[in-house]
């Protein structure tokens, strides 16, 4: 069982590291150090027995009633163990506490999301995702990306 926690100043190298050894193909923006700050109490880990990171996952606020699970990322040799899903419900609950009405993801992963209770919906439905990675058009060219809601109110 993953064992999910709030992330710490310590953490910031390992979540980028991860987060970006998947940005060359697409499947993660890649973040810098100063998102990782920025985004502290938003992002969730998984460590391993030594305590390097092997799972994160962020919330990424849209407006006071909708955010998006972003930079979610297993490393290779721990996929396949629960991580994924156990940081979507974990995020989850954090958006619950947070009083988000609708959680989104913009993923590959659509057996992942859908496991965890989202559905399809048309990425038109999140116009302010569009406009704002409207400068990283690799993002939404890349491949059969699919984007995932949840609705928590």
């Amino acid at each position: 069982m993953s064992r999910v926690q709030r992330a710490n100043e310590n953490d910031i190298a390992g979540i980028v590291a991860l987060n970006n050894k998947y940005a060359p193909q697409g499947l993660t923006l890649k973040r810098t150090e100063e998102f990782g700050y920025a985004h502290l109490a938003d992002f969730r880990v998984i460590r391993d027995a030594d305590g390097a990171i092997v799972g994160c996952a962020a919330l990424d606020e849209y407006s006071p009633s909708v955010a998006e699970v972003v930079s979610l990322a297993v490393s290779q040799d721990e996929q396949g163990l629960g991580h994924g899903k156990a940081l979507i419900k974990s995020l989850e609950q954090l958006a619950r506490k947070r009083g988000y009405a609708e959680l989104f993801s913009v993923s590959f992963s659509d057996e992942l999301f859908l496991d965890a209770g989202f559905e399809h919906t048309p990425l038109t439905t999140y116009p302010e995702k569009i406009a704002r990675y409207g400068k990283i058009a690799s993002e939404l060219k890349v491949g059969e990306k699919h984007c995932f809601m949840k609705r928590l109110a």
